[in-house]
């Protein structure tokens, strides 16, 4: 049996053996060499929306929660029932207009022909009236000469006029089948027109129809569901949420101090919670020009007191397709930071460092 005192001396070493290990994960941790600065903060990725452009009724999804995908993967499709009658009425409009093209195109030659014919009568219109005012004329000098009667001459007149009537009116015809070939051109304006709208028409629902098919933007991974099969979703409506594996990365909060001489592209490692033996390369992507209070999930009484800039510490993305499936938004950890580019990495964060 143990005695008293021998207790003591045993809860003594464990106290001790307690306390060391303390001081060594946390105090020798926050005693950064020159140069290197840290934070808090967690995993974070980039969040996409994949929603419907136009509203419809949800026929399939394709993947499931926490499932991988790849940029063009369909995910989800909606109903396209009515589009594709839709498309199917448009492109019976657009048979008919091309009809009417060439029904216009007809009328057009028929139109021209009758011109033609026209102009040939005013043409022998013309010849007419010549050849009656040539014997008007000769009548005239006739009847002077009394070599023929004053009646001769008359009628000769009387010819003359219904000559030029006969010709103004061949004139008045083709002045007509002028207007009949402009009316039949306008005919093919319009048939282009409505074969032009219909074919714009065929092009916009096919466009609704191919993006009907919810396709991933990029590759990433399902984070949830919003809508399920079956559901009616508003233009715009969510159907489910991907996050970017190709864009991971951490954000802290560092000091005026250390924000001043940190540099865009600094290297960086993240360490986590989770995996304190791992260490993550990592590089500055983002550092913040205007100064804020700490977030109050991440200050501390003294942090309160002074104004930090907002830092974001982008993981690789070569990196991240290696180890994709370990890749989990929300754990927390520390990033680290060099604000000194000669400063360097010290053992415990070269030591189990990802490659």
């Amino acid at each position: 049996m143990i005695s008293r005192s021998r207790w003591y001396w045993l809860a003594a070493a464990i106290v001790a053996l307690a306390a060391g290990w303390y001081l060594t994960r946390y105090v020798a941790e926050d005693a950064l060499p020159p140069g290197m600065a840290s934070g808090n903060g967690r995993i974070e990725a980039v969040a996409i929306d994949i929603a419907a452009r136009t509203g419809g009724r949800i026929r399939e999804i394709l993947v499931q929660e926490g499932e991988a995908v790849a940029a063009g993967d369909v995910l989800a499709r909606l109903d396209t029932q009515q589009l594709e009658a839709q498309l199917r009425e448009a492109q019976a409009q657009h048979r008919r207009g091309r009809i009417g093209r060439d029904v216009a195109e007809s009328g057009v030659a028929q139109a021209e022909a009758e011109l033609s014919a026209a102009l040939a009568v005013v043409a022998q219109r013309e010849a007419e009236l010549g050849s009656a005012e040539s014997q008007y004329n000769r009548s005239r000098q006739l009847v002077d000469r009394n070599a023929v009667a004053q009646q001769v001459v008359d009628d000769n007149r009387a010819r003359v006029e219904g000559a030029r009537a006969v010709l103004n009116a061949a004139r008045a015809q083709v002045a007509a089948a002028e207007a009949g070939v402009s009316t039949a051109q306008l005919r093919i304006v319009d048939a282009d027109a409505t074969v032009e709208a219909t074919e714009a028409a065929i092009e916009r629902i096919k466009a609704d129809i191919d993006d009907s098919s919810l396709r991933a933007p990029r590759s990433g991974r399902v984070q949830y569901l919003v809508a399920q099969p079956g559901e009616v979703v508003a233009g715009g409506g969510r159907v489910l949420n991907l996050i970017d594996l190709e864009d991971v990365f951490m954000t802290v909060f560092l000091s005026t101090v250390d924000a001043g001489r940190l540099a865009m592209g600094a290297e960086a490692r993240i360490v986590l919670d989770t995996a304190p033996d791992v260490v993550i390369p990592a590089q500055v992507s983002f550092l913040s020009d205007v100064a804020q209070f700490t977030p109050r999930m991440v200050e501390t009484a003294e942090e309160r007191q002074g104004l930090m800039f907002r830092v974001k510490v982008r993981v690789p993305p070569e990196l991240l397709q290696k180890y994709a499936d370990y890749v989990k938004p929300g754990l927390p950890g520390i990033a680290y930071v060099l604000i000194d580019p000669s400063a360097e990495w010290p053992q415990s964060l070269r030591t189990g460092l990802l490659e």
